[in-house]
């Protein structure tokens, strides 16, 4: 298994998380962005910076996953896309995103994108709570168990 992090949005306790399970886990951790990165010194960790663009840093990481491969990311269509090539998605509030979950996802986006689009104010997502950050740390660690890494 290898961990691919949509890096751009990712919250740094999110990051922090990740970087001490990929140290403990001695899992090979890729966080993918269209800046630098600044990443601790690891062998398992390592910084990939894409060109700036629409869509490029979620292209590269549906390219270089694999199935059985963890993506971290709270976008939607790469989250779609990383599941239709068998690869397991996590979001940064901990959330197992899978093939029966992400259809109503996108259901969800494609409605708000409308209700924003008509000038209706929807507001944005909840503040990152200690509650996403306990919560994404236990299922990161079950998928590494799971996946024989913890």
């Amino acid at each position: 298994m290898k961990i691919w992090v949509d890096a751009d949005a990712c919250p740094a306790p999110i990051k922090e998380i990740l970087f001490r399970a990929a140290e403990r886990a001695k899992v090979h951790m890729t966080l993918v962005a269209n800046q630098a990165l600044r990443t601790p010194p690891s062998i398992y960790i390592r910084a990939l910076q894409v060109p700036r663009g629409f869509d490029v840093a979620d292209n590269r990481i549906v390219a270089e996953a694999e199935p059985g491969d963890l993506v971290i990311t709270a976008d939607i269509p790469l989250a779609a896309d990383a599941i239709a090539k068998g690869v397991t998605v996590l979001d940064p509030r901990g959330e197992l995103v899978s093939p029966e979950t992400i259809r109503e996802r996108l259901v969800m986006r494609d409605f708000m994108d409308e209700l924003r689009g008509s000038g209706v104010q929807t507001g944005g997502p909840s503040a990152f709570s200690q509650a996403d950050r306990k919560r994404f740390a236990g299922q990161l660690d079950r998928l590494l168990a799971r996946a024989g890494a913890a």
